[in-house]
């Protein structure tokens, strides 16, 4: 089977599919003078749209990782997730304090999902 990339840099590919599994790179927001509420739902709304892209979405999410530069922005990250998160589909998740690669970035968040049938 072969692997399919999309938006690929020179760094990293914002998206690889193989066996009709998704996989995305951290996304961060563009925005970083907003808040940690502000940046999750720009950063969500970029995985959105990676994910129809990879004919996938939100429901289909098998496994997220998110990255907080400051665990006190928990419930802050916890609004915009709430607004965006499907119910019944929400999948296993992970949330850590990390040191991210730029500071003005206040969450990142790793997504893995299953295409549609």
């Amino acid at each position: 089977m072969s692997i399919v990339r999309h938006h690929i840099g020179a760094r990293l590919s914002e998206a690889a599919i193989f066996n009709r599994t998704v996989y995305l790179a951290g996304q961060i927001a563009e925005d970083t003078s907003a808040d940690t509420e502000a940046q999750a739902t720009e950063v969500l709304g970029h995985i959105d749209r990676l994910l129809a892209e990879a004919n996938s979405d939100k429901t289909r999410l098998l496994s997220v990782q998110i990255f907080l530069s400051d665990m006190a922005n928990f419930d802050a990250l916890n609004r915009a997730w709430d607004r965006w998160a499907a119910a019944g589909h929400t999948p296993p998740r992970a949330t850590v304090e990390a040191k991210l690669a730029n500071p003005a970035c206040l969450v990142e968040v790793v997504v893995v999902a299953a295409q549609r049938d």
